[in-house]
């Protein structure tokens, strides 16, 4: 297949090709003449399986003829030949046994690193041993670098390094990892050659050479007599002073052709010496010499001032390239979407390449109103898939305690309770629901649970589903330290078992589909490797088990739009299409930003011999190099993120510099590529806009019929009325009631019920003789009794106590002072008022009641943030002042009608302060006329229930406001008066 040469071959094609096709099509000209069977025993590595299905696909499509052997260079060393190396380690298990060490570590010396990095510091030690046995870095050369200016961080780094020592050298070759065999084998395999070289032809295609082992292979293969390496997007526009600055690699590996030029190097050749693969021009000749001069190698870019200039082409290199500077990455999803069902539509395959997933997902729900379902490469991640957030959801049983929402997002899952009888779950699920929306519930109870069910009398069923709740759900405190084992089995069965159902049905649907099996195949790997994982807390197995979740991805391929495609970099190495969008060019995302190196620095790891960080960059520069030079090209970018202004990706920095600077055909054809861009961008506004114009609406002041209004009021529901009667039409005319949330919140309202029930507790168990000191002590153990049985949460409980603390020396010599002239009476005490001649009857419950020497009643009310003024209480706030009609009318239970002289709020906020107001008969027989002059108003046809009548502050939020749609008027507009319910 080739001739003699006594230079290594190298072969290469240029960006935007079709690379797999264009490897099939050169090798089938080159087997042109040959015997059939010739052809199957031409050996082709390749990089991906992806790859390898293509080109066999390609191979295929040309009819009748005998396939060369296509391999994938990961799998080399599974033949008979290295059948005596021993099987490599499972990289989990390494993994398991380095995290083991690695808590060992932390624990004999703490200040080395938190807890909670025992997992990430094992998978970047991983990563660091498959790096230095892939690179053939023994531990030896790290243990010698010459590190005087940091010696203090490297020795802190090597305590950890030094934890790997144990898996190299002598011991990798009994228990070899993954890429220490990969290495072992292709050793063995160039040492092979180099004795009895393989008369047929072995061919390498599409690899950079970007790892040590990998161009180990490619520099053996291209020495073969029958040998090649095909390099792919090889820059034949670049000039030798050019390719001269790609030799250090701290300055220059985050260039595109820097992997090509150091394999020209390391085989004695010059980039002249490497030959064109395929007689296959490029899409865009002059697009790719575009994409050449701005790339340049940063020490020659001053010659964009001199060919610049002088390029020819320029708008021919830029007629098929769009570019969309968004605001927003919604606005650059909405406007890919377009793009894409546009191409749908004139049926054209077209592929999205990006490293964002962030933003394909974004993509995916912009599509989803066309019902269209892109082929996504990458899948999705099985954690976020519905076993994956089961396996989750129920693993946060082992960590916390169950809450109402945690409770509910496990029962509502489509796979709890999958086997028979999941309507009537459902139809549970829901009425619970319900339950904790209307009354809270915000750490459930199995003691709860029941008494909820208890209100069913009857429903035998629900008894049951309800006790599987109570066995299954609340699991007991898992703060004791287990072997990996146990964990991984107790989550399994319990997972298994709310799969199933309270009948235990096998018809579950857990590992069904493809989510379920890859999450069966994930945890069975878990399940086997679990022996050398060694013992842990709660917390560190769910770390664990999510990273694990997160390695895991689902695809289902038959339901996708075949010419939609989601690519990520990899795979666009690997397939072709003529018009692809590149998107998400911004830094940090392409290209990504370096992952920290928690060992070593750049100077360090070149020392060393180790990858730098740069070598990432220069391979997404090689995959922008070659999507870039596709026939049709979208470049995509958000100008500002979720937090603040995105910087361009250095690419697309360079290429709009370069056309801007060139001569006025370059600002032409830049103004183009963005002219083209706001096409699209504005249809993406234009989709996005309301087409309807809603008027605004008007404030609302609806006139129910008298027979619906309100006939039954509490005394807090009066001051509603009087600042906000909206509110009162809602609640007691359309029967409306404000939902809890599902996660019950430690909020002002529940403080002031716990406060009202402590202090209740306090006055009415006070002895006669009590000292401060001992009264003091009393209400702070009343309050620890109240909150613990009252609120579930434990910062909260400390919140709340202390500022009782803070006022307690002050409420307890009030407290003294108060009894001086009265003793309580009664508490929480019920009482109502009934005006026969309106037909209206007014309640109120009093906090607390006293009576002085002289027979008259004090009436108090417990305030935990500021009380309101007298001045607020005479006009609008009249609780305390209606809770006096009903005193003196004898309305409350068991309490004679009696004067009363005082009403006061106690207010225990930052500034405990009581606002007390006498009063006088004359004065409450004044109040309760004014309530009957108002209830009258509202029991005339006329009067409407303004909404935010008298409101106390512009903040102000009500539970209705949403209905009476404020927002589209304002306080100083009239009432919209409208008769309802007619």
């Amino acid at each position: 297949m080739f001739e003699h040469t006594d230079k290594p071959r190298l072969f290469a094609l240029p960006p935007g090709l079709d690379f797999p096709n264009a490897v099939v099509q050169g090798v089938l000209e080159r087997a042109t003449g040959i015997r059939p069977e010739a052809l199957a025993q031409v050996e082709i590595y390749v990089n991906t399986q992806r790859m390898q299905r293509r080109m066999r696909s390609l191979f295929a499509d040309g009819g009748a003829r005998l396939l060369p052997q296509i391999r994938v260079l990961g799998e080399i060393g599974q033949d008979l030949a290295t059948k005596d190396l021993p099987p490599a380690i499972p990289p989990l298990r390494r993994r398991l046994e380095l995290a083991q060490l690695v808590a060992r570590l932390i624990e004999a010396e703490p200040d080395l690193a938190p807890r909670s990095s025992i997992f990430p510091l094992a998978d970047s030690l991983a990563d660091l041993m498959d790096e230095m046995q892939g690179e053939g870095v023994s531990p030896e050369t790290l243990r010698n670098l010459d590190v005087d200016d940091q010696s203090g961080h490297w020795q802190r780094a090597l305590s950890f390094v030094s934890l790997v020592e144990q898996f190299l050298g002598d011991a990798a070759k009994t228990n070899p990892d993954k890429e220490g065999r990969q290495r072992q084998v292709i050793e063995r395999l160039v040492t092979r050659w180099a004795d009895t070289p393989p008369t047929h032809p072995v061919i390498i295609a599409g690899s950079t050479g970007s790892r040590g082992a990998t161009a180990h292979l490619m520099r053996a293969v291209a020495r073969l007599p029958q040998g090649a390496v095909i390099l792919p997007g090889f820059d034949w526009d670049m000039p030798n002073t050019a390719w001269a600055q790609l030799e250090d690699a701290l300055s220059a590996e985050d260039h595109p052709q820097y992997r090509f030029a150091a394999l020209t190097r390391d085989l004695g050749l010059t980039p002249e010496d490497i030959q064109l693969w395929a007689a296959t021009s490029a899409p865009n000749p002059a697009r790719n010499r575009l994409l050449s001069l701005a790339l340049r190698p940063a020490p020659v870019t001053d010659q964009w001032q001199i060919e610049g200039p002088v390029f020819e082409g320029v708008q021919n290199a830029t007629q098929g390239v769009t570019l969309v500077e968004a605001k927003s990455p919604r606005q650059e999803a909405l406007a890919i979407a377009l793009i894409l069902r546009d191409a749908a539509e004139r049926r054209e395959p077209i592929a999205l390449i990006t490293p964002d997933r962030n933003l394909t997902r974004q993509v995916t729900a912009a599509l989803d109103r066309w019902g269209i379902e892109p082929d996504d490469s990458a899948g999705r991640p099985l954690a976020l898939s519905a076993p994956g957030r089961l396996f989750r959801h129920v693993g946060d049983l082992f960590l916390r305690e169950l809450t109402s929402d945690h409770l509910l997002a496990i029962l509502k899952h489509p796979l709890t309770h999958s086997g028979s009888a999941r309507g009537d779950h459902l139809r549970w699920t829901r009425d619970l629901e319900l339950e904790v929306l209307r009354r809270g519930l915000p750490y459930p109870t199995p003691e709860a649970l029941n008494q909820w069910a208890l209100k069913r009398e009857g429903d035998e069923a629900l008894q049951t589903w309800v006790s599987w709740i109570n066995e299954t759900l609340f699991q007991p405190n898992f703060s004791e330290t287990k072997d990996l084992e146990t964990w991984v089995d107790q989550h399994v069965t319990l997972t298994e078992i709310v799969a199933r159902g309270p009948e235990n049905s096998d018809q579950s649907e857990l590992w069904n589909k493809p989510a379920g099996r890859e999450a069966l195949r994930k945890i069975t790997e878990l399940q086997n490797e679990a022996p050398f994982g060694g013992e842990m807390s709660a917390q560190d197995y769910m770390s664990l088990f999510s990273a694990i979740l997160n390695q895991g991805e689902v695809r289902d391929p038959n339901t996708p739009h075949k010419g939609i495609m989601f690519w990520g970099t990899l795979e666009a190495r690997v397939q072709g299409t003529e018009t692809v969008i590149l998107a998400g060019l911004n830094e940090g995302s392409w290209p990504e930003a370096p992952k920290p190196d928690p060992w070593m620095n750049r100077k360090m790891r070149q020392q060393a011999g180790l990858l730098l960080p740069e070598r990432r960059i220069g391979l997404s520069a090689h995959d922008f190099q070659q999507a870039a030079a596709a026939k049709r090209v979208i470049l995509t970018r958000a100008a500002r993120n979720d937090e603040s202004e995105t910087v361009p990706s250095r690419w697309i920095n360079r290429l709009v510099n370069l056309l801007g600077g060139m001569s006025s055909d370059g600002s032409e054809a830049l103004g183009a590529m963005r002219q083209r861009g706001e096409t699209w961008l504005s249809w993406a506004e234009q989709l996005e806009a309301i087409s309807v114009s809603v008027p605004a609406e008007n404030r609302p002041s609806p006139r129910p019929p008298v027979t619906s209004r309100p006939t039954r009021l509490s005394v807090t529901r009066i001051s509603k009325l009087i600042r906000d009667p909206y509110a009162i039409y809602a609640e007691q005319v359309l029967k409306l009631r404000p939902l809890r949330p599902l996660h019950q919140p430690p909020d002002a309202p529940l403080r002031g019920t716990v406060l009202h029930q402590v202090l209740e507790d306090f006055v009415t168990q006070r002895p006669d003789e009590e000292t401060s000191d001992a009264a003091k002590a009393r209400l702070l153990e009343v309050a620890d009794d109240v909150l613990n049985r009252e609120a579930p949460w434990p910062a909260t409980r400390a919140l709340w106590k202390a500022k009782l603390e803070r006022v307690a020396d002050w409420f307890i010599d009030e407290e003294a002072k108060r009894r001086d002239y009265s003793r309580t009476i009664a508490t929480e005490v019920r009482g109502q008022l009934k005006l026969d001649d309106l037909g209206f009857t007014l309640t109120g419950t009093a906090d607390r009641i006293d009576q002085d020497h002289d027979g008259r009643l004090w009436i108090y009310d417990y305030k935990t943030g500021s009380p309101p003024s007298e001045k607020a209480q005479r006009h609008f706030d009249k609780q305390l002042l209606l809770e006096a009609v009903i005193a003196k009318a004898g309305g409350f239970e068991k309490l004679p009608d009696s004067d009363v002289g005082h009403v006061a709020y106690i207010g225990l906020g930052a500034q405990p302060v009581c606002i007390n107001i006498p009063l006088s008969p004359p004065e409450i027989d004044q109040i309760k006329d004014e309530l009957s002059d108002l209830i009258s108003a509202y029991h005339r046809p006329e009067q409407g229930y303004l909404s935010r009548r008298a409101v106390q502050e512009q903040r102000f939020e009500g539970d209705y406001d949403h209905l009476a749609r404020f927002g589209e008027w304002d306080d100083s507009q009239p009432g919209n008066d409208v008769e309802v319910g007619q």
